[in-house]
């Protein structure tokens, strides 16, 4: 089956039947049951922050979640924000980024981090968060120190949050000894 391009990540099973992401071929239900079951392991429901300037931030969030699978799902009215996620509508939402005058950043020992599907889009996030007025915080690569097969990145992004992808996938199999 061909992903549609808006929604490069995302087929929604329901029932015996698959249908694209896109609110002419999925109902509200299906979408519902389509996070429920995204998220049945998932603590958190989505992620908000402020941003000063909303274009520049939507030109560098689109860039570095398209090759996580995220995509720019829903604009606020008057330029407010804007909400990302691999769905459409607002049962879709993951992360979000609101106009604020003001922010406050960095925020000591925080940071916000994707789970990437694969090594090569970790690699992609961070080039593309460089491509797009984010700073290096910690290049693609290995981080044995969390585990074994962490592959990670960090970025800041232009208003100074600090930004990570990370893949956990080993890049073979991990061989058990037999008894």
């Amino acid at each position: 089956m061909q992903l549609t391009p808006e929604f490069p990540s995302q087929r929604i099973a329901t029932g015996a039947a698959l249908c694209a992401p896109a609110a002419s071929w999925c109902n509200a239900t299906a979408l519902f049951e389509l996070k429920l079951s995204r998220k049945s392991t998932a603590m958190l429901d989505h992620v908000s922050l402020g941003v000063t300037d909303i274009e520049r931030s939507r030109h560098f969030y689109d860039a570095v979640l398209r090759p996580l699978g995220l995509v720019r799902i829903v604009d606020f009215g008057d330029s407010r924000g804007s909400d990302y996620g691999a769905a459409p509508g607002s049962l879709g939402v993951e992360f979000t980024i609101t106009r604020e005058a003001e922010v406050r950043t960095p925020i000591p020992g925080a940071h916000v981090c994707f789970r990437a599907p694969d090594r090569a889009a970790v690699d992609a996030f961070h080039a593309a968060a460089l491509a797009c007025g984010g700073r290096d915080d910690g290049a693609p690569g290995l981080r044995p120190n969390y585990h074994a097969d962490y592959y990670g990145a960090f970025v800041l992004d232009p208003d100074g949050y600090r930004i990570e992808a990370v893949c956990h996938a080993p890049t073979s199999p991990t061989i058990v000894a037999t008894g």
